[in-house]
């Protein structure tokens, strides 16, 4: 992919992983999960070698006991909940498979209009504004703009793209954990005048003690990411008053199962949901429109991975865009799968 910069490094390819659980119904289940490891602490080499362990526990067991498949997973290792989304993935479309659903409909949900924002990633203030521009004519709405590599700079790079785009689009800013709390004040002061929906992930988790003294000093809402994995972080988060949003990932909860449940204790709480995601193609991208679809408190949407510079698109069927808005068909199950021709030069392991 085209290099992608945020304040904890830069990405120029994406370490991805795909999977497929074949069952005795004659039909499979694919998964697909992208590996962050300045986020998640797994490469594409640990989700592979985890994954043929996981593959072994399965064989010969029931696929449609959700739950119980995924309670091996975790009783075999902590952790890894990158490479555990993807087997997730592949028991959710079993399931909608067998039950001849769309996943979105076997989840309980029903289709609605999803806009996705746009990323600008880290660069000097002027070639943001530059980029911010350039998505403007191309129909875009909303932007998210990565920040976190200097306090004083970042306010500069709002200054500019807000500038630059006038005041009729929506920006939201992401530091990545890129900010001390003072910097996080200044900044959040800073590009507060801007009107500046939320801002994701100020601090490093370590700090999160100190996220409600920043939630009182902030002008500018709190969304936690890195912070919450799980919905033990969430409640935690939303207990301390640590939070005004979170921003759920399944390489971070492991998948559809644990999302669900992060998604309702925020619910319950009133404190609203954004789908992000990590450099996913359009196979896991479909499972995470399909879980919108399904979660009524998710009022935010990053869903922009496949626009960001992929060079290649291994998915056959699945989510398409019409401009920024997502949309999917009716297929049973996730409704995408790998190119075979595309997967004939990746690395195979089978586990039979």
């Amino acid at each position: 992919m085209e290099p992608f910069t945020i304040a904890t490094g830069t990405m120029d390819h994406a370490q991805n992983v795909f999977i497929r659980v074949y069952t005795d119904a004659g039909f499979y289940g694919v998964g697909e999960c992208s590996a962050f490891p300045m986020i998640v602490g797994e490469t594409q080499d640990t989700c592979l070698v985890m994954a043929r362990e996981f593959a072994k526990l399965w064989k010969g067991q029931d696929a449609l006991d959700i739950e119980g498949r995924l309670q091996q997973l975790h009783a075999f290792t902590a952790g890894n909940n990158t490479i555990k989304s993807a087997f997730d993935m592949a028991l959710y479309d079993i399931a909608a498979k067998n039950a001849s659903l769309p996943l979105y409909q076997y989840l309980g949900g029903s289709k609605r209009p999803v806009e996705t924002d746009i990323t600008i990633g880290i660069a000097t203030p002027a070639q943001m504004a530059k980029k911010a521009v350039d998505f403007k004519a191309n129909g875009a709405s909303i932007l998210k703009v990565k920040l976190g590599k200097d306090a004083k700079s970042d306010v500069e790079r709002i200054k500019q793209i807000r500038r630059a785009v006038g005041s009729d689009m929506k920006i939201r800013v992401d530091a990545n954990q890129g900010w001390s709390f003072d910097d996080a004040v200044f900044a959040l002061k800073g590009i507060s005048e801007y009107d500046i929906e939320f801002c994701e992930q100020p601090m490093r988790t370590w700090y999160d003690d100190s996220l409600p003294e920043l939630m009182k000093l902030s002008p500018v809402k709190i969304m936690s990411d890195e912070s919450i994995f799980n919905h033990h972080d969430a409640r935690k988060q939303i207990n301390s008053g640590s939070c005004d949003y979170i921003n759920i990932k399944f390489s971070k909860s492991g998948g559809i199962f644990e999302a669900k449940k992060i998604h309702d204790i925020a619910a319950e709480n009133g404190i609203a949901c954004m789908m992000g995601g990590m450099l996913e193609s359009r196979i896991a991208l479909s499972a995470k429109l399909h879980f919108v679809y399904a979660s009524p408190n998710i009022k935010f949407y990053d869903l922009d991975t496949c626009m960001l510079g992929h060079l290649a698109d291994p998915c056959i069927e699945g989510v398409t865009y019409d401009g920024y808005y997502l949309n999917i068909n009716n297929i049973p199950g996730i409704g995408a799968d790998a190119d075979d021709a595309f997967l004939a030069g990746c690395e195979k392991v089978v586990i039979s």
